[in-house]
């Protein structure tokens, strides 16, 4: 199986590095975009072949909710998590409304992230 080609999405430029790091320690992942903003996570996915954004909820501009909404409606449209501050039922609901394949509390981040993402790449493949 080859790896799993990733973008990044966080207004905070620290924390998208530090999840680029940490999630390039594992083989079957490849980062292949960084991005500060929801806009540029879309030109990021409409310029590689990407199988899953990795996307902050609340942003200044487009915020998450809304640039799932448009990756979800592409073709093929790429597996998108929620990363939020705010564990909160509602935030839940308004990121399965918006299309988004999983939600996990930054506060996870470490420990949830990674099983997530091998979960949804083997539903994926079945």
């Amino acid at each position: 199986m080859s790896a799993a080609r990733v973008v990044l999405v966080d207004d905070n430029p620290d924390f998208v590095r530090t999840a680029a790091d940490f999630l390039a320690q594992d083989p079957g992942i490849e980062i292949v975009g960084l991005a500060t903003s929801g806009e540029r996570a879309l030109d990021l996915v409409a310029d590689h072949q990407v199988g899953l954004v990795v996307m902050d909820l609340t942003m200044p501009g487009m915020g998450g909710l809304e640039a799932t909404r448009r990756l979800k409606a592409g073709h093929p449209a790429p597996l998108v998590i929620i990363l939020s501050l705010h564990d909160d039922e509602a935030y839940r609901h308004r990121a399965r409304q918006a299309g988004a394949d999983g939600f996990i509390a930054k506060s996870e981040f470490g420990e949830e992230l990674l099983p997530l993402i091998r979960r949804l790449f083997t539903c994926q493949a079945a």
